[in-house]
């Protein structure tokens, strides 16, 4: 469906004034799809709604008023949900989760991320689920679940259920075995730049037609309870896709490997470890997942999910990709803090120069806030940025109206 520049300038006018004169992208596509815009046709039409956004901008609110007096007629009769829209089949209620890696605690980037997930628990009722993806032993710093925690706690009203996935190992190997049995993985010897050449080659490998006996042992030997076991680097345990597929990121991917670091949650108790895209898969199905919000970047992984979800019989939830948030001024990544707080750059996660929700609950900010914030950026495939000015003055001014 076809929308008119006039259109598009009647909501971008409506969702200013909405906001103090402030249109957000984001809002606006979340109304024009009530329109009939096709999220397809999302990447065609943005650049002109980011140019009429450009143009009222230019605008004091009285001159905006007076522009959407011309245009409202355009706009949907009924009213049209600022920031977040509608999810699909969530009547009966709604399981969601937010997945952040054990590499520091919280910042305002995971703070916006997981509340976008909450702001939907909370309209539709439902549970909530925050779960601390820790499966690779060498990347993992210490003190993160313990700190993830405490955020989450007080970001999502302590309503969240908290799980550490290397607490439920014994679940992947479950789902590991189960996939063998149904000949739907292997345990694969090649090396990693021969099975690549394979898979750009559209070829098989040949551990990939071994029956299910070998595959049963050779299992045992990558765990450790059969010898000769298999070392690290010399065997991983693989998804049997299509070798075919259009995507060579699709063929045949890794489901496990061994590693014999240290965990420091489960030290040496365990020597293979899910990769993401089996304990994901895992977690979803028992978890009865039914609608997922995850970064765009996941998109491939998502389509790695689906295929383990159809081996089992399982229905793929509901799931949307979020563009990238970039703050211009802040570097949001919890690996450069947790390095940075090592060296005695900050004195620690509640440093008040540090964007973090630590930081940012000592300065008087409330958990509503940035449920209010979430539901102002809204859900958006385009990548976004915000001046860190901007992003704070409407975080402030979400967070003065609190007590209105």
């Amino acid at each position: 469906m076809e929308i008119s520049k006039d259109k598009i300038k009647a909501y971008a006018l409506k969702n200013a004034l909405h906001y103090k004169g402030k249109a957000n992208p984001g809002a606006v596509v979340s109304a024009l799809f009530n329109e009939g815009l096709e999220k397809d046709k999302v990447k065609e039409v943005m650049p002109e709604i980011q140019k009429v956004i450009k143009e009222i901008s230019k605008l004091n609110l009285e001159e905006q008023e007076k522009e959407f007096e011309k245009l409202k007629d355009l706009t949907s009769e009924r009213e049209v949900r600022e920031g977040l829209p509608e999810l699909p089949n969530a009547e009966n209620g709604v399981v969601m989760r937010f997945a952040p890696s054990p590499s520091g605690a919280m910042h305002i980037g995971h703070a916006i991320t997981g509340s976008i997930s909450y702001d939907y628990v909370k309209k539709y009722g439902g549970k909530f689920i925050v779960r601390v993806e820790d499966t690779n032993p060498g990347n993992i710093y210490a003190p993160a679940i313990d700190l993830l925690k405490k955020d989450a706690e007080w970001l999502f009203e302590n309503k969240a259920e908290f799980i550490i996935q290397s607490d439920r190992m014994d679940l992947y190997y479950g789902y590991a075995v189960a996939l063998i049995e149904k000949e739907k993985s292997y345990v694969c010897t090649c090396e990693a730049e021969e099975f690549r050449k394979f898979a750009k080659e559209k070829k098989e490998c040949p551990c990939r037609n071994k029956d299910l006996k070998e595959n049963l042992k050779d299992w045992e030997r990558m765990l450790g309870t059969k010898k000769p076991l298999f070392k690290e680097g010399e065997a991983v345990l693989r998804f049997k896709s299509d070798m075919n597929h259009k995507n060579p990121a699709m063929r045949d991917f890794p489901l496990a490997r061994i590693s014999l670091e240290e965990h420091p949650r489960q030290g040496k108790k365990y020597r293979v470890w899910p990769l993401m895209n089996l304990s994901v898969s895992v977690d979803d199905i028992e978890m009865g997942m039914t609608h997922i919000i995850r970064a765009k970047e996941h998109r491939d992984n998502a389509e790695r999910q689906k295929m383990i979800y159809e081996v089992f019989g399982k229905t793929y939830p509901w799931a949307f990709y979020l563009g990238r948030i970039h703050l211009k001024g802040l570097r949001l990544s919890a690996s450069q803090m947790t390095k940075d707080i090592k060296e005695g750059k900050y004195s620690g996660w509640d440093d008040p120069e540090l964007p973090t929700v630590q930081s940012l609950k000592n300065k008087g900010y409330k958990p509503e806030a940035f449920w209010k914030m979430a539901e102002h950026i809204g859900l958006s495939e385009v990548d976004k940025t915000l001046d860190k000015k901007e992003f704070f003055l409407l975080l402030d001014n979400f967070n003065k109206n609190l007590n209105k």
